[in-house]
């Protein structure tokens, strides 16, 4: 059965509601930066230090106040670092230049991992950076930062779980919350006390590579499945200083799920582009989530979109990158919706931002794109490889007094009370002995129920599915068999790896666990014969991507493994559909599995396909699949995105008009459990 689209239209409309209230009270023009605060200019000794103890360094002292006695023991250069990140592969030749640069934090892009790739190594790594941070005169520990996105996913062996797009089709929001509190635990584990996730954008355009990273297309979805901040930080962050938690970022501000194909940056088509949209459209399909995560669940931090917005109010052609926009960070976020977390930029967001005084062939960051975004209201700034420029232009800046201090301050403020509440100047270490639960048992269990709660049954002719334990099957399709498929991009590297990648279990690996006495015969390609089945279950999909490379009609990944080149695409492939023709037309039964970050177009096929299902992206735990087909588990889970008929539907959005989707928004039949 499946929710009637009018039902989430009245949904719509009260994130809407909700939302537009933040918008409407906010100042369309933002006043200058506020003054620094008189806590932070107190130097009263504080209450119940001992002698010789400086107040920041005691913990019985409220957070505000460890706070501004810090701040006022800090040079320009401490300041200024605490602003900069940079990434491991800057640092890890010479880690002693974190402490000769001051840094406030250090990051893991995707796929930039220790050697080897264990847990036990990342936790030494961090700790070994943590160490020269600490060697600093006033020991401020750094914050290392990684992409877990849907799990750990870096680390080998850690727990790969659904990608965002399957939770959103479980609508359990606890669950939801269970994953991301294991993946906090694993990421906790290694050391690293913050998580760039999760992602609360809402995805408006399927062809945009990294819809998957999205819960829906229905902010009231996504909104509810922002427990993910709860499972990461603890309820209201409360529990951040926990060695099981970590704090969160809600990503990416705002609107990049909503872009519009053809506005993409450089060859991409839709990533990075332009969220052309007024005002009040804008609240309801893009702010409100961010509203949510800061009222409802006071996330951490908020990273910027690489994206832009352009009101039609004042005309359609003149865009604003996110990443200087001081209305939207500065004004929106951070005054409107009382945001006292802190703004991280994303990967050399910056470096994005016009700068007409700087020459063509100035490096990047220019000392404008460093003015435009303290500006505008970021406080930390990723500079992968590019840091000590970083911290010299902008020093420069406010030695002219085009950046002011008290601007300096603010930004430091919001990441020292980050640092206080995660308890790291007490534990900046690797808590001992917990690498052990990375890839555990009982996380596994999570995500294998994960995998079985967010299988969306589309089509059950004859009652097919679930498919008896003593079953006759030939199982055909290239992503039968390969977990780097069926984990999709930001596992082990940033877009991903076809193949036998990650420990775990494969779908076919667990439709032999989950009924031992079928009969399974496994063929890729379906070459070989389908005599003595009796049903075919074909799984088929797509092969990794992640932002940019997975944009429909984006460039191809030069660097992935060969069957990532394949063009990216709303329609199955061709060796797909070839391999559904053919089992489908020999066996009198067949289901059809597609495994992909997106739907993919099969209405051409779909008369002859009795079973048709959405696996999403199942990550490490194949038998998930496996109970939901057997019927150990019944199919629950409901569409988070509208199934187009074709890819020229795209975009198509439940409350649309002339709304005539394959499968709209909501969707999904149900079966019981048998066993």
């Amino acid at each position: 059965m499946s929710s009637r689209p009018h039902v989430m239209s009245r949904r719509l409309r009260a994130a809407a509601t909700i939302s537009a209230v933040a918008v409407l009270t906010t100042a369309a023009a933002v006043s200058p930066a506020p003054r620094a605060t008189a806590a932070a200019r107190d130097g009263t000794p504080a209450r119940g230090a001992g002698a010789g103890v400086a107040p920041y360094r005691d913990a019985r002292l409220p957070v505000e106040r460890r706070v501004a006695d810090l701040l006022r023991r800090m040079s320009l250069d401490d300041k200024i670092g605490q602003m900069t990140q940079a990434e491991r592969g800057a640092v890890a030749g010479d880690p002693s230049l974190i402490a000769q640069w001051r840094l406030g934090s250090v990051l893991s892009g995707g796929g930039s991992v220790p050697t080897p790739n264990t847990p036990r190594a990342w936790a030494d790594m961090v700790n070994t950076f943590q160490a020269q941070a600490l060697s600093t005169p006033l020991g401020i520990p750094m914050m290392y930062g990684v992409d877990a996105v849907h799990g750990h996913g870096n680390v080998y062996g850690a727990t790969v779980f659904p990608h965002n797009v399957g939770l959103g089709a479980t609508r359990d929001p606890d669950l939801v919350r269970r994953v991301y509190a294991a993946t906090a635990a694993e990421v906790r584990a290694t050391g690293i006390p913050w998580n760039f996730a999760p992602c609360v954008c809402v995805a408006r355009d399927e062809r945009w590579g990294r819809a998957y990273e999205s819960f829906g297309e229905d902010p009231a979805l996504v909104i509810r499945m922002e427990s993910a901040i709860d499972g990461l930080q603890g309820r209201h962050g409360r529990d951040l200083a926990d060695p099981d938690r970590v704090l969160a970022t809600a990503k990416h501000y705002a609107g990049d799920g909503d872009t519009e194909y053809g506005t993409g940056s450089g060859d991409y088509p839709i990533d990075q582009g332009v969220t052309v949209t007024d005002w009040a459209r804008f609240a309801m399909l893009d702010l409100s989530p961010y509203l949510a995560a800061v009222r409802a669940h006071d996330v951490g931090s908020v990273m910027p979109s690489f994206s832009s917005v352009d009101f039609t109010g004042d005309g359609v052609g003149n865009p604003v990158k996110m990443h200087a926009n001081r209305t939207l960070i500065t004004g929106v976020l951070k005054r409107g919706m009382r945001f006292d977390g802190f703004v991280i930029s994303d990967w050399e967001g910056i470096h994005q931002i016009p700068d007409p005084d700087a020459p063509p062939d100035e490096p990047r960051p220019t000392a404008g794109q460093v003015r435009a975004g303290v500006n505008a209201g970021i406080d930390m700034f990723m500079e992968p490889g590019t840091a000590p420029r970083f911290e010299q232009l902008l020093k420069a800046e406010v030695v002219a007094g085009r950046v002011s201090r008290a601007r300096i301050d603010d930004a430091v403020r919001r990441i020292l009370r980050a640092k206080f509440r995660l308890g790291l100047f007490e534990h900046p270490y690797a808590p001992p002995g917990r690498t052990g639960i990375v890839g555990g048992a009982a996380h596994r269990r999570v995500a294998r129920e994960a995998v079985a709660k967010s299988q969306v049954l589309l089509k059950n002719a004859g009652g097919l599915l679930p498919l008896a334990r003593d079953a006759r099957l030939y199982v055909a399709g290239r992503n039968a068999d390969d977990i780097g498929n069926q984990a999709g991009g930001w596992t082990l590297d940033w877009q991903g790896r076809s193949g036998d990648s990650i420990p775990g279990t494969t779908i076919l690996e667990g439709l032999r666990e989950v009924a031992p006495r079928a009969h399974i015969t496994y063929s890729a390609d379906a070459s070989a014969p389908t005599d003595g089945a009796d049903v075919g279950v074909v799984v088929v999909g797509e092969t990794p991507y992640a932002e940019g490379f997975g944009d429909v009609g984006g460039p191809v990944c030069s660097w992935c493994t060969p069957p990532q080149a394949e063009p990216k695409s709303m329609d199955l492939q061709p060796g797909d559909r070839a391999v559904v023709r053919k089992v489908c037309a020999e066996l009198p039964r067949c289901a059809v599995l597609v495994v992909s970050g997106r739907p993919q177009v099969i209405t051409d096929q779909l008369g002859d396909i009795d079973a048709l299902v959405a696996s999403w992206l199942p990550g490490s735990e194949g038998a998930g699949v496996a109970d939901v087909l057997f019927g150990r588990t019944a199919f629950t889970a409901r569409l988070p995105v509208s199934w187009p008929r074709d890819a020229a539907q795209e975009p198509i959005n439940v409350g649309d008009r002339n709304y005539r989707p394959l499968f709209p928004y909501g969707w999904g039949l149900r079966t019981r459990a048998t066993h």
